[in-house]
């Protein structure tokens, strides 16, 4: 009796270790499939790049906090590398899914990213970043809830809609590489795509017959979140919805003050989230509408995403002209003063609870400048080279990260120039040297044609400035030090300036790039190397156990096959697990004989 009731206490101190084991932040488990498939957006056939079978992809749907694991397997036949655009990866670029951190997956092979949203919420989207692959697909939405425990800034939604758009063309990736290889222009896109599928047929002679399009489906009066994002290659899209009023409350991990707006420029790689209450008649369904911005718009009608939105108790199809978009053709500051209306909401609470402004930016020391300036391609060393501060970036074979924790040299060089070059432009590995905890300002010039995005990984950065011309250190004069909103995109107008703050506290390899695809192809980004100078580093968290490897390190990879289809975290949780519930059993069956 006394070896029983022993055994009985012996299990139930191995139920409490198990459970505190498991104690912590939930996982959440996706498998991520990445084939080619044939789809015919533009109402002819190509190939596309899929996600399980689908284009666009899945979404992923996770909370704060979550550990987020994605089990990708390349059917393509290239390698891959996926980007989880806009999520911080706190204290690990080895899951940023980006050249200067990570081998590509080769062809035919499994590997597994773990992640966390840690103290993040908002809408993103994920995309292949290697050979110009997004221009064929591979995308889908990201969306980071908040926890129970903490308030939202407006009432629950109804729902949650994604809405992907961007520009498209029929010609698929490898095609476009050639094109930008041979040192020609992309020119102009075929089409613009709404969730990956082609324009209603608003106009017979702009839109031909058969092509799929996207609806909506609503309920009258509801309200819904809208998350839209622009996942194209390189042109920016005004969006509305006709007769319906966009009520901005999120950009990128960010509450915004809201406000309402007929239509909002998204630029290439921006993610916006709006409430939008379904407050018309029925009398027919509605146009959602996805135009090209900036361009000779006589010649890019044809170059329209069209979908719609269709109420329950419909009583007929959208018919007419589409909504109008801005009318800003001589007033070139409209699109600007409208970004400088997106502020940040200080009084709501992020991810945690207490308020998103209680960050004061504005009072703290900038400790490095950097001024990046962009031009039209130049030629160097007989190849056409997009530029940053007159350096083209070289994707090293051997990633930095990588590089770094083996202490392989001559990979890159911190030295990249705070001002752009006044020599002949350069095409380098280099990389700037952040400081850890330092307070960095970067200045955005565009001294092209056309407008840029920018991005930066593992940060959400603030807007504080952007106008025309160039800038000066008197442009500081007019900077917002309040509630300038806090993203990871950020667009630069042609002939202007943008000016953002980032506090460099979250260590690692970190890209800044365009995201203007072709631009991005070319050469124009860096990296940003901030760096714990303490020798007990536990700001960073280890190199995973599944790392690959390639480069000068290519003799260390493990495997000559398709690596094990789950992480090692995962593995270790179903290890513990399996432990944990065989060591039941056989106690059990021990308990059992003494009873």
């Amino acid at each position: 009796m006394a070896l029983y009731r022993f055994l009985a206490l012996f299990v139930v101190h191995i139920a409490l270790l198990a459970s505190s084991c498991f104690a912590g932040d939930p996982f959440v488990f996706m498998k991520f499939e990445v084939s080619y498939i044939t789809a015919s957006p533009l109402g002819v056939p190509q190939q596309v790049i899929a996600i399980n079978g689908k284009f666009p992809g899945p979404t992923l749907n996770v909370t704060t906090n979550n550990n987020v694991v994605v089990d990708v397997k390349n059917k393509l036949d290239e390698s891959l590398l996926l980007h989880w655009s806009g999520i911080q990866q706190r204290r690990s670029s080895w899951q940023d899914g980006l050249l200067g951190t990570n081998c590509p997956i080769p062809p035919k092979w499994n590997w597994t990213y773990q992640f966390q949203v840690k103290d993040q919420i908002g809408s993103f989207f994920y995309f292949p970043s290697l050979h110009l692959q997004r221009a064929s697909g591979g995308f889908g939405g990201i969306i980071v809830n908040n926890r129970a425990i903490i308030p939202i800034p407006f009432v629950t939604p109804d729902g949650d809609i994604i809405i992907l758009i961007g520009d498209w063309y029929i010609r698929n990736h490898t095609a476009l590489r050639k094109t930008l290889d041979a040192g020609k222009d992309l020119g102009m896109p075929d089409g613009v795509l709404i969730n990956g599928k082609g324009p209603y047929q608003y106009n017979t002679t702009l839109v031909p017959d058969g092509i799929d399009y996207e609806t909506i489906d609503v309920h009258p009066g509801k309200t819904y979140r809208i998350r839209v994002h622009n996942v194209g290659v390189s042109t920016s899209l005004n969006f509305r919805i006709q007769n319906h009023n966009l009520l901005l409350a999120e950009s990128e991990g960010s509450y915004t003050v809201q406000q309402n707006y007929t239509s909002l420029d998204i630029h290439v790689g921006q993610s916006y989230s709006f409430l939008v209450t379904m407050d018309q008649n029925a009398s027919t369904d509605y146009y959602i509408v996805a135009s090209a911005r900036f361009v000779n718009e006589s010649l890019w009608k044809r170059v329209t995403g069209v979908g719609i939105l269709r109420y329950s108790n419909s009583k007929g199809k959208a018919h007419g002209p589409l909504p109008e978009a801005p009318s800003d053709e001589f007033d070139k500051t409209f699109s600007m003063n409208q970004a400088r209306s997106i502020r940040w909401n200080v009084s709501a609470s992020g991810a945690r609870p207490n308020p998103q402004g209680s960050f004061r930016y504005g009072s703290i020391n900038v400790t490095d400048v950097y001024v990046l300036k962009n031009k039209p391609p130049v030629m160097i060393d007989g190849k056409r080279r997009a530029t940053l501060s007159g350096v083209s970036f070289v994707n090293p074979s051997t990633p930095i990260r990588l590089a770094d924790q083996y202490k392989v040299k001559r990979v890159y060089k911190l030295d990249f120039p705070t001002k752009p070059l006044t020599g002949s432009p350069k095409m380098e590995t280099s990389v700037i040297n952040g400081t850890y905890r330092g307070f960095m300002e970067v200045i955005l010039q565009n001294n092209d044609t056309k407008m840029f995005t920018y991005h930066m990984s593992g940060y959400a950065f603030f807007v504080v400035g952007m106008d025309y011309g160039e800038w000066t250190e008197n442009s500081r004069g007019t900077y917002n030090k309040w509630d300038g909103i806090a993203r990871t995109t950020a667009q630069v107008y042609p002939g202007a300036w943008t000016s953002i703050l980032v506090s460099l506290d979250n260590v690692g390899i970190w890209n800044l790039r365009t995201e203007n695809l072709d631009s991005w192809y070319l050469g124009q980004e860096t990296y940003v190397r901030v760096v714990n100078p303490e020798a007990t580093n536990k700001t960073e968290l280890p190199m995973p156990d599944n790392a690959l490897f390639c480069g000068a390190l290519s003799h260390m990879q493990k495997y000559d096959h398709s690596p094990q289809d789950i992480s090692a975290a995962a593995a270790i949780t179903g290890n513990r697990s399996k432990l944990f519930f065989t060591l039941l059993m056989i106690l059990s069956a021990l308990l059992s004989l003494f009873r």
